[in-house]
């Protein structure tokens, strides 16, 4: 348990699943057959107590393969962590667990101190903050980047309000400046199928930024890039630490080090657990991670 989770926080969510135990006849707050779509306190998460993600013991197995194996993991508030790992760690079936892709067999998960990711539809996981970027970049090619950055804004979407709705001067402000962030201003009205990888990298980013999630989940996102648009995506990544909970899953230790900047902690996972955390100085030195990742 994170000491950053007081006790009197997991009393009253331990006195919440007790209560829905017994009206559901379930007796654990996770696995395969949690329910789905119900959120606490209003779907608001509380980071009153500075925990933006937690996750304890997540296990999943799929054909006895333990994919995760009680893999148990927290990030601060506007904090910036980078995880590392070899191929086949557990990198992207946690992200799957978080976003509620896949559904662990144990363990907890929580976004702030109350919302239950594990009782969430991906749907509702996504509504309540946490945003995902996949390696592959996803934007609509045949539009412009002001439109798919207009259709990625936060809003209501249902019929009624979609009739004769028009983009106002604050939404407008919101695309400009999203649209100077990622670097692609000058490129508002450029279809997006004609940008380079790296600018089409930077538009996904930008997509996420407009539903206004409090966690973004960063799937080697410098992959095929330049050495000038990795640059860059640093500088992006900077900019959002604080306003933003982010975890990076990525190889290119050089960019890692751009992000960390020698003062961050970085997770380092392996088999399906944590194998090491620490400075990436530190972790670069730890000898069991030198043997399975790093190599010597």
């Amino acid at each position: 348990m994170t000491p950053d989770l007081q006790e009197s926080g997991a009393r009253a969510r331990r006195a919440h699943e007790a209560k829905q135990a017994a009206q559901t006849g379930r007796t654990e707050s996770g696995g395969r057959e949690a329910a789905f779509g119900r959120l606490l306190q209003h779907g608001e998460p509380d980071f009153a107590h500075g925990v933006a993600l937690y996750l304890e013991d997540i296990t999943v197995s799929f054909d006895g393969f333990k994919a995760l194996n009680a893999l148990s993991l927290s990030v601060n508030v506007g904090e910036l962590r980078c995880i590392i790992g070899p191929n086949g760690a557990g990198k992207t079936t946690m992200m799957d667990c978080i976003t509620g892709k896949t559904r662990p067999d144990a363990g907890r998960a929580y976004f702030g101190s109350n919302i239950d990711l594990l009782r969430l539809s991906e749907t509702a996981i996504a509504q309540v903050g946490i945003g995902r970027k996949f390696q592959k970049p996803t934007v609509y090619e045949a539009l412009s980047v002001f439109d798919n950055l207009e259709l990625a804004l936060k809003a209501d979407r249902r019929v009624r309000a979609a009739i004769g709705w028009r983009l106002s001067e604050a939404q407008r402000s919101r695309i400009d400046e999203v649209m100077t962030l990622i670097h692609l201003q000058r490129d508002a009205h450029r279809t997006a199928g004609l940008l380079s990888h790296g600018q089409k990298q930077w538009l996904e980013i930008g997509m996420l930024l407009m539903q206004e999630p409090k966690l973004l989940l960063l799937d080697e996102p410098v992959a095929g890039m330049t050495d000038e648009e990795t640059e860059r995506t640093a500088e992006l990544f900077l900019t959002l630490e604080g306003q933003h909970s982010l975890v990076v899953v990525e190889h290119d230790m050089k960019f890692v080090d751009q992000l960390t900047q020698g003062r961050k902690t970085v997770t380092v996972l392996h088999e399906g657990r944590v194998l090491a955390e620490g400075l990436l100085s530190d972790v670069q030195r730890n000898e069991k991670v030198v043997e399975v990742y790093l190599g010597r």
